[in-house]
């Protein structure tokens, strides 16, 4: 059974890739865009510029699609992770103590989501294994071509 579970592990870490980044793209796509309701719930949008949540929605928007697709994930997830602590700690902590209690469960999950997607890397499913395939195959054809020295 664990071998079955463990062959497994790396698809999973791929869908939960992928489903993270959806869900944290589609924060940055409600703050910048208005789509799902908008930052006011009624299709508003962060302010160009505006300090932390426009650029933290550009974080979410383009961090969050590169989780997605998985191309350079453990970047996109270190910087998508620290404005996440940024997020809890400067916004939603100076209210309570407790997440439940700020409002902040949403920056503490994805802070801790993204802190495990710098060290698991994409998982399968995910640009950045196609791409490293991709390149392994060129070189080693590229080997297979070179004249060997006498």
């Amino acid at each position: 059974m664990t071998g079955r579970l463990n062959s497994a592990q790396p698809y999973v870490l791929g869908l939960f890739r992928i489903v993270i980044g959806l869900l944290f793209t589609c924060h940055g796509a409600k703050s910048l865009f208005g789509l799902l309701g908008g930052v006011d719930g009624q299709g508003g949008t962060a302010a160009t510029g505006a300090w932390p949540g426009w650029y933290a929605a550009v974080i979410q928007l383009v961090g969050g699609s590169l989780v997605l697709v998985g191309l350079g994930t453990r970047f996109a997830a270190f910087i998508a992770s620290g404005a996440m602590a940024y997020a809890y700690f400067k916004v939603h902590q100076p209210e309570a103590v407790w997440p439940v209690q700020n409002g902040g469960e949403l920056a503490a999950l994805y802070c801790w989501t993204m802190f495990l997607l710098i060290f698991t890397g994409s998982g399968a499913l995910g640009l950045d294994k196609f791409i490293a395939k991709r390149s392994t195959a060129h070189t080693r054809e590229a080997r297979k071509r070179e004249p060997v020295a006498a």
